[in-house]
């Protein structure tokens, strides 16, 4: 699966400039880095042509360059320790909670934010040292505030006053849990309304005054230990200064051992869309932090989004091709694997897999029956036809996650590819696994009379 040709993406440096703006280099610029046009135009991602692989494990696919998440992990642990030492980078498993992808980052050096019961579980699955793992939830459960406690959860991010009575009730007496009391930041990111979580009446975390209440509790616990605080701005933000107002907030509470300045960090899903670098992001926020942090605090931060969207590719096959008024490409995918457009109208781009640049404009629709299942519309398509592959770039974020068995869809596989080499980390549902929660009892027996 070596490929060939002169079109080759090769990193950030390709997203500007003239070659951009025309043809295959364009297109190229929001697939994964390295990804390249072999001799007959077909498409190859992390070395792998995505014929070849649509052959091999069937459509809708679900391709990640894991070379590429590797590069991203590590350029985040190195840029944000050569600017504050005593710092950690902990990977938002919501993004992509696929325990081959939390073992890559795990492997990388990286800690691991779990969101609930089920990604703890996947984390310890793939190995990750519990002391690194960091418990969000807005509403976490006595259950999964147990299943902390008991797995050696390191750090409790603390988001209510329940939070606390859970937690005392659950730590046995001789043991101390480590926590972090969310603040809300009072900033209003330029972002989806749902994904901003930092304004004023957000449902996550306490404003500054509940935040001193929980603090003091905190404090008062022979259970728990108050080791800092934790903020988060929202998901998907493109201006830098946003991410980094939340830190002043922080900083006006006092000073502790610890802070999380969360996540938020938005990737290029669009031509049109611009994100910081991450050099101009940790600049931003670690300039911050030096200006307001206690200079021997450590600090955490928790990409996800911008770790894995541009690391993937959804490859589907062309079914239908309907003109008319709208020109409808349907796939064999859709909503089923790929909610953001349908949940927070997030736009896609896409390309035929060995006809990229160029075409004219086309509703990519998918086969589940909303008219909301819509992958991309106006999206340029160059001479569409069934049975052609489909290739959609910046899937690595939160398509995984929120992948479902609508219409009875089976929900698809994780191909790693990298070097040329593939690797199923995820196998497709087998119809089997759409009836393996049923229960069947007994059909009682009619009473004689």
């Amino acid at each position: 699966m070596t490929p060939t040709g002169p079109a080759e993406r090769t990193g950030p440096a390709e997203r500007t400039g003239p070659a951009e703006r025309t043809g295959p280099a364009r297109v190229l610029g929001l697939f994964p880095p390295g990804t390249r046009q072999d001799g007959d135009g077909m498409l190859a991602v992390g070395g792998c042509r995505l014929d070849e692989l649509a052959r091999e494990y069937g459509t809708p696919v679900l391709v990640v360059a894991d070379g590429a998440v590797r590069q991203r992990a590590h350029d985040y642990r190195e840029r944000l320790a050569a600017r504050w030492p005593d710092s950690r980078v902990v990977f938002a498993s919501k993004a992509f909670p696929c325990t081959a992808v939390q073992r890559l980052m795990v492997s990388e050096g990286l800690g691991l934010d779990v969101a609930g019961g089920g990604e703890i579980v996947a984390a310890l699955a793939a190995g990750a040292d519990p002391a690194t793992l960091v418990l969000h939830g807005n509403a976490k459960t006595t259950e999964e505030v147990q299943l902390a406690v008991r797995s050696g959860v390191g750090i409790v991010v603390v988001d209510n006053l329940d939070d606390i009575d859970r937690l005392e009730a659950a730590v046995p007496p001789g043991r101390v849990q480590a926590c972090l009391v969310r603040v809300i930041p009072g900033v209003r990111a330029s972002t989806h309304a749902a994904h901003a979580t930092g304004h004023e009446g957000s449902k996550f975390g306490l404003s500054p005054k509940a935040a001193r209440a929980a603090i003091a509790r905190i404090e008062a616990s022979d259970r728990l230990r108050m080791d800092g605080l934790h903020t988060h701005v929202g998901s998907q933000i493109l201006v830098a200064s946003e991410l980094a107002a939340a830190v002043a907030p922080l900083a006006a509470l006092g000073e502790f051992p610890v802070y999380d300045l969360g996540g938020g960090l938005g990737a290029r899903y669009t031509y049109s869309d611009h994100p910081p670098t991450l050099d101009d992001y940790l600049d931003a926020l670690i300039g911050e932090a030096r200006r307001h942090l206690p200079p021997g605090a450590r600090i955490l931060i928790e990409p996800g989004r911008s770790l894995v969207a541009e690391t993937a590719v959804t490859v589907y096959t062309v079914t239908t091709v309907k003109p008319g008024a709208t020109t409808f490409v349907a796939v064999d995918g859709g909503m089923g694997d790929n909610l953001e457009v349908a949940l927070v109208g997030q736009r896609f781009e896409a390309t035929i897999a060995d006809r990229i640049g160029g075409g004219f404009p086309v509703t990519v629709v998918g086969r589940h029956c909303e008219s909301g299942d819509v992958l991309s519309a106006d999206v340029p398509l160059r001479e569409p036809r069934v049975g052609d592959l489909l290739a959609v770039p910046v899937t690595g974020a939160y398509c995984f996650t929120m992948s479902n068995n609508y219409n009875g869809a089976r929900r698809i596989p994780v191909v790693f590819a990298d070097a040329g080499q593939p690797r199923m980390v995820v196998r497709r549902d087998t119809w089997e696994d759409l009836l393996a929660r049923d229960v069947h009892p007994s059909v009682p027996t009619p009473a004689r009379r």
